[in-house]
């Protein structure tokens, strides 16, 4: 069972997601709450397995309550998914930098919606498939300076090639045909890579590879 945690300073939102997400078997909402500081409350108090987190709230803003959940979890848990009405604003990119796993908007259908939290607690970060590739282009524009890390020269070669091309966007098999393997042997080198790196998902890689520039914004 998927443990969730409902974050937003509307009522009616959380009722909402808490029929869509409990109508799946596999899904439990474990806790609600109505603002970033209840959030951390609740989250410490529920140890949810991923926690839906609204970002604009008046009682206190998500990307606060986002960086301290993160700082504070206990092993893998629990996975941060940002759902915002808006694929393209400063939220989202002040989120993926204080350690949100993924993100997705809130009119998506129900069924991405309890498909984004099984990604999650499964540490496969994500974001919205149809803003996938515009949100990585446009936070490798905001982070021009790379900081320098040492994890880089943990990474082996072909390692190096498979986060940099994830960074640009392609999914494993789009990785594997451009390098001439097999997708499961892309999915192994990655695994090893985010152990090196110390990222927990796939989302957390690709801003690392950003930060550090072990992958650059293509030239137009």
């Amino acid at each position: 069972m998927i443990r969730v945690a409902l974050v937003d300073d509307q009522a009616v939102v959380r009722a909402g997601f808490r029929v869509l997400l409990e109508d799946h078997e596999d899904l439990e909402v474990v806790g609600e709450a109505s603002s970033g500081p209840e959030a951390v409350t609740m989250v410490r108090r529920t140890r949810p397995d991923v926690v839906c987190m609204d970002v604009r709230m008046p009682g206190g803003d998500g990307l606060t309550a986002t960086r301290q959940i993160v700082a504070g979890r206990d092993g893998d848990l629990p996975a941060v998914l940002v759902v915002t009405t808006f694929d393209l604003d400063d939220y989202v990119f002040g989120a993926l930098e204080a350690g949100a796993s993924g993100f997705i908007l809130k009119d998506c259908d129900p069924d991405d919606l309890a498909h984004a939290v099984r990604r999650l607690a499964q540490g496969q970060g994500m974001v919205d498939q149809a803003v996938t590739r515009r949100v990585i282009a446009e936070f490798a524009r905001r982070r021009p300076a790379p900081e320098p890390d040492h994890a880089a020269g943990l990474l082996t070669p072909r390692e190096r090639d498979i986060v940099r091309l994830l960074a640009e966007g392609m999914s494993n098999a789009e990785i594997a045909a451009a390098l001439h393997v097999e997708p499961s042997t892309v999915k192994s080198h990655l695994g090893r890579a985010m152990t090196k790196l110390d990222t927990r998902d796939r989302l957390q890689t690709v801003v690392w590879a950003y930060r550090t520039g072990v992958a650059t914004l293509p030239t137009r």
